[in-house]
């Protein structure tokens, strides 16, 4: 049998990013995102429904996030759904939280348009610099249109 975890969000920061470091020094990040849905109710009124999901970052997509992001940003957050459990301990009661651990992370907001502005890339370990890193395509010259890349000319479509 095939399982699938896998969560795609797109919303705004509801807090500053709070960065912390392990015993070992690995970065933890964690930070809330509010999604929002627009629908029509019943009576054909739109009406706004909101949704605010914990974000928990490892290591240096935390790192990146703590640095770029803040309040108000706006982000796409890819990750899988974690359930933490624990007994509380004034009450004896047994709690759970369900929150996301994230993989990447893009950058939606534009630089300036959000409180500490996050630019456009994405935020992940393949080989990237850091948000900016090849998030600007090279300049074109003359007037000649690009040629596209990787056309197959067998594809029936």
């Amino acid at each position: 049998m095939a399982y699938l975890n896998k969560v795609f969000l797109i919303g705004n920061l509801t807090r500053d990013p709070e960065l912390r470091v392990t015993p070992k020094g690995t970065a933890i990040c964690q930070f809330g995102i509010a999604v929002n849905r627009q629908f029509k109710d019943d009576s054909g009124a739109m009406r706004d429904e909101t949704t605010f999901v914990d974000i928990e970052a490892w290591s240096k997509q935390g790192e990146l996030v703590a640095k770029y992001l803040s309040k108000g940003s706006l982000a796409m957050v890819e990750g899988r759904l974690k359930l933490d459990q624990w007994e509380d301990k004034t009450s004896g009661q047994k709690r759970s939280k369900l929150k996301v651990v994230l993989d990447n992370v893009q950058f939606l907001s534009s630089r300036g348009s959000a409180p500490g502005g996050g630019g456009g890339a994405p935020a992940s370990d393949e080989g990237s610099d850091g948000p900016g890193a090849g998030s600007v395509p090279p300049p074109r010259t003359g007037n000649k249109p690009a040629a596209p890349a990787n056309i197959d000319e067998d594809v029936p479509f």
